[in-house]
């Protein structure tokens, strides 16, 4: 079953390359990965929507995401309220309208 993941970021001011740099390889490295997009939601706000084969395939490459994150990670905003500088949700598709 397919799944996606979404995660929020609050990138710092003049880390907007790094932080884009960061993700423009992870198809190679996120097995399981089908699709990414960053979307930018607000000034220095941004969040990534992944798609996945499955739950299973996305559970496996989360080393592989962490690693990534620890990649810039000194590019993000801690986003505030005991979050941290992510702010991630996943779950499988249970209806899809297109």
């Amino acid at each position: 079953m397919v799944a996606f993941n979404v995660v929020r970021f609050k990138v710092k001011p003049g880390m907007e390359t790094a932080f884009l740099d960061a993700h423009r390889s992870i198809a190679q490295s996120w097995s399981g990965l089908r699709h990414a997009n960053i979307i930018e939601t607000g000034e220095g706000r941004y969040c990534i929507i992944a798609e996945w084969e499955s739950i299973e395939a996305m559970a496996a490459s989360r080393p592989q995401m962490i690693a990534t994150l620890d990649s810039f990670r000194e590019t993000l905003e801690d986003l505030g309220g005991g979050l941290g500088v992510t702010d991630p949700v996943a779950g499988p598709v249970v209806l899809s309208a297109k």
